[in-house]
């Protein structure tokens, strides 16, 4: 199958919602799809770190839903389309609460907000969670404009950042990396 990449109908500075809306690209629907994009970009970054099957079994099925997510940002919730768009279940978010808890087990108590690094691969878990919470946060505005968002969207976004934290935390203690405790000034 051969396509052109190029379709030169953004030129101008707008897209198409599936749906066939025409918005412009700085639309705040726009700019959540396209950071959930770039999370699912940084988690690819991220597993490419990791060694352990399971984790990186885990976070191609996190992929997944985040092209879910962008797939649902994507449409045009005023319109009826063809597509069948994936949709996000509770029990992707319970994948994930029960990943959270697994690692949890395995690691020490936190007793002070700690920094990232450490290790490239904690470091890079810890560049997803942030674009992980600047993707919660457009979706967010999203809901508070008034545009459609899918409440299960919110959650698992939620959820994911907190994995995200964890898995930071949990690849640093296997990879034998020293936590980096915060002691601010005073």
């Amino acid at each position: 199958m051969s396509f052109k990449i190029y379709t030169k109908t953004g030129d101008k500075g707008k897209t198409s919602l599936i749906g066939g809306t025409k918005v412009p690209k700085s639309d705040v629907r726009i700019d959540a799809y396209g950071t959930v994009d770039e999370l699912n970009s940084y988690i690819g970054l991220v597993n490419d770190y990791i060694a352990d099957p399971g984790t990186k079994h885990l976070l191609r099925e996190i992929q997944d839903r985040l092209f879910t997510i962008g797939a649902a940002l994507a449409c045009d919730p005023d319109k009826e389309t063809k597509l069948k768009i994936p949709d996000l279940h509770e029990a992707d978010i319970a994948l994930l609460e029960n990943s959270i808890d697994q690692m949890n087990e395995e690691l020490p108590v936190m007793k002070s907000f700690i920094l990232p690094g450490g290790h490239v691969a904690v470091s890079t878990c810890h560049i997803a969670r942030c674009v992980c919470r600047r993707t919660e946060r457009l979706c967010v505005g999203m809901k508070e404009h008034d545009m459609f968002i899918e409440p299960l969207v919110l959650k698992y976004i939620n959820r994911l950042s907190d994995y995200l934290f964890v898995l930071a935390r949990w690849v640093g203690h296997k990879l034998g990396a020293d936590e980096i405790p915060w002691k601010p000034r005073v």
